[in-house]
């Protein structure tokens, strides 16, 4: 559309008829844009109680996490991008094979005054809905598994399993996370890392190593081959 429409074309008649329907239009694109960006209903005050009684054990006071024992739930990166879906769905069902149990019996109340309490620890607008609308990864799992051998697994385990192969980072190969993640959480995870944990970003001249897209890409292919 002409963004600097002429006099003579605001004016015609057909213009005019239309544009109750034009702008009616971009009003309800606007508030499903706002939709997918909300955060999820919940009370803070609550979640912070409910936090005491049922994470702090694991995830420390201030939510922090511990390397080795649990990761920092509070990490501005990590609510930067990670979708109150993604967080949700991990309080729920928990992550089979790790100790990170499940917590449906705290109903859904329950769990959205849990991430509206992380939340509160974060003024940054949320990318998640940008990030998961990425495209899918290809590339090859046999570069992948190199690539993750030699970079990877000092952390997250040679398959990994992360804190279950003693490793200091969290288990990413595990089919409860990576139903859970979609390819886009996962490239920005690796290109920008964790502040203020032992994750760091891999992309880029400062990063632990300057990995191409491509290379990113065969590490989450190789990582989506395991699943187990």
């Amino acid at each position: 559309m002409n963004r600097n429409p002429s006099t003579q074309a605001t004016t015609h008649p057909a213009w005019r008829a239309a544009l109750p329907y034009l702008l009616g239009g971009t009003l309800i694109a606007g508030a499903l844009i706002a939709a997918g960006n909300a955060r999820a209903d919940g009370d803070a005050a609550k979640g912070e109680k409910m936090y005491a009684q049922n994470c702090q054990v694991c995830h420390q006071a201030d939510a922090i996490g511990l390397p080795g024992f649990a990761p920092s739930l509070t990490n501005p990166e990590f609510l930067e991008m990670a979708s109150d879906k993604f967080i949700l769905s991990t309080v729920r069902d928990g992550r089979p094979g790790t100790g990170m149990p499940p917590f449906s019996h705290l109903g859904r109340s329950g769990v959205q005054d849990i991430v509206a309490f992380l939340r509160s620890h974060s003024d940054r607008p949320s990318r998640a809905s940008q990030i998961d609308a990425q495209p899918e990864a290809h590339g090859d799992p046999r570069l992948g598994e190199l690539w993750f051998a030699q970079i990877c697994s000092t952390c997250h385990g040679v398959r990994g399993d992360g804190y279950a192969e003693g490793g200091t980072g969290t288990a990413i190969g595990t089919v409860g996370f990576l139903s859970k993640a979609s390819d886009g959480f996962i490239r920005e995870t690796i290109k920008v890392g964790r502040s203020n944990t032992r994750m760091l970003g891999f992309k880029g001249a400062s990063g632990l190593a300057n990995l191409t897209d491509r290379e990113i890409d065969d590490i989450i292919v190789y990582l989506r081959s395991l699943k187990h």
